[in-house]
């Protein structure tokens, strides 16, 4: 576990709160996108079928959440600190 000063833990928190919300924004687009706009784009009777599911559904719900469950373990993985979030001073951490 790293120990970050009040400055450097507040930093990270920041950056990880953020690429917590770009990653649910994109997760929302994409959800968005392929429901939407695959569905949209034909009739119901020309609709492309996978796994007895229509295209659009499969893209948004099945393989959406699937690939963002990766992404997100990946980005907890490499990106997100794990750190203490009790006090230190400068001093302490050298």
């Amino acid at each position: 576990m790293v120990k970050l000063t009040e400055k450097e833990r507040n930093r990270q928190i920041r950056k990880e709160a953020i690429a917590s919300a770009v990653m649910y924004v994109i997760f929302f687009l994409w959800w968005y996108f392929t429901g939407y706009g695959i569905a949209e784009a034909s009739k119901p009777s020309e609709y492309t079928y996978v796994l007895g599911l229509p295209l659009w559904f499969f893209l948004s719900s099945i393989v959406g959440y699937i690939w963002f469950c990766v992404a997100t373990v990946f980005l907890v993985k490499f990106y997100f600190k794990h750190f203490s979030l009790d006090e230190i001073s400068d001093e302490e951490k050298k």
